[in-house]
C-alpha cells in the first residue's frame, strides 16, 4: 500500500501543470486522496500488527496448552503404572498369604490328628506293623505284604506336604525302603488326605522297582480297596498291577487289570498303555 501511494505522488508531481496558473483543483483533490490514502495505509499497518501481535498471544496459549495436555498425560501415565504395581504388590502379598493360610491349616490338621493318634497315657506307645490286604480276585498265590517296621508317628507340627515330601524325595533318589515306612507313617498319620492314595501308589512302586513283585501286588491293590475316588491314582494302579501279575507269570489276572483300566478309565493315558499290553499278551 505504502509503495503505491509513493507511485501515485510521484505520477501527480511528474503531470504537467498551467506555467502562470496556481495547484489546479484535480491536484489539490489528488493531494487530498494521497493523504487519505496514507492514513488508511497508516491504520492497516497499526490493524496488521496489532493482529500479529493476537496471533502471537493465541500460539503461546496454545504452546501453552499442549503443553500442559502433555504434562497431565504422562501424570495420568505415571498414575496408572503405580496403580497397576500396587495391585501386582496387592496380588502377591495376597497369594503368598493365601499359601500360608493352606500351610498353616494343613498344620493345625496335622496336629489334631498327630494328637488323636497319640496313645493314652499308661499304655504302650509301641505301633503295630502294617499288615497286607488280601490279594486281587482270582490270585491264588495268597502272599501278605510284609510287616512295615515300627517307628515313631510324623512329629508333632510337621506339615503334610513336609511329610510327604521327605518320602517322595527318598523314593526319587532311590532309597525305596526308607521311602516306604515314610509313606506308610504318613497314610498312619493323614489318613484322610488327598495324597494318601499317592503314597500308597508310591509304597507299590517301591516295591516294584524292588522287584518284590508280592508285595509290590499287594499295596497296588490296596489303592484300588481304600482310594476308589482318586480315578487318575486308580489308573496308574491298575495298570502297574497288570504289569506285577505279568511279573509273576499270570497273564490271566494281568489282562483282568489291564481290561480294567480300559473299561473304568478309557481317556487315561494309561489307557492306551493297557490296549497295547492286551494285544501283545493275546499274540502270546
Amino acid at each position: 500500500m505504502k509503495k503505491t501511494t509513493l507511485l501515485l505522488l510521484a505520477g501527480v508531481m511528474l503531470m504537467p501543470r498551467p506555467a502562470s496558473a496556481g495547484p489546479s483543483k484535480e491536484y489539490l483533490q489528488l493531494l487530498a486522496e494521497m493523504r487519505m490514502l496514507e492514513e488508511q495505509n497508516a491504520q492497516m499497518q497499526q490493524l496488521f500488527g496489532s493482529l500479529q501481535d493476537a496471533l502471537k498471544a493465541v500460539s503461546a496459549k496454545l504452546d501453552d496448552q499442549v503443553s500442559s495436555n502433555r504434562k497431565a498425560t504422562a501424570d495420568q501415565t505415571l498414575a496408572i503404572t503405580n496403580m497397576g504395581d500396587t495391585v501386582r504388590v496387592l496380588r502377591e502379598k495376597a497369594d503368598d498369604t493365601n499359601v500360608r493360610i493352606s500351610t498353616v491349616s494343613q498344620e493345625i490338621q496335622a496336629l489334631r490328628q498327630a494328637l488323636a493318634s497319640q496313645p493314652p497315657q499308661g499304655a504302650s506307645s509301641t505301633q503295630l506293623p502294617l499288615s497286607g490286604t488280601a490279594p486281587g480276585a482270582g490270585d491264588t498265590t495268597g502272599a501278605s505284604m510284609p510287616s512295615a517296621v515300627a517307628a515313631t508317628p510324623v512329629p508333632i507340627g510337621i506339615s503334610p506336604q513336609r511329610a510327604f515330601d521327605s518320602a517322595f524325595d527318598d523314593f526319587s533318589s532311590g532309597r525305596y525302603d526308607t521311602a516306604i515306612q515314610g509313606f506308610q507313617l504318613f497314610i498312619q498319620t493323614f489318613p484322610t488326605l488327598p495324597q494318601a492314595a499317592i503314597a500308597q501308589f508310591n509304597i507299590g512302586a517301591s516295591y516294584y522297582n524292588q522287584g518284590k513283585w508280592n508285595e509290590a501286588r499287594d499295596a497296588f491293590t490296596q489303592v484300588t480297596q481304600k482310594y476308589p475316588q482318586d480315578a487318575e491314582t486308580n489308573a496308574q494302579a491298575y495298570f502297574k498291577l497288570g504289569q506285577t501279575y505279568e511279573q509273576l507269570k499270570q497273564p490271566d489276572l494281568a489282562k483282568k487289570a489291564y481290561e480294567t483300566v480300559a473299561q473304568k478309565f478309557p481317556t487315561s493315558f494309561q489307557a492306551a498303555q493297557a490296549n497295547q499290553a492286551l494285544l501283545r499278551l493275546n499274540r502270546k
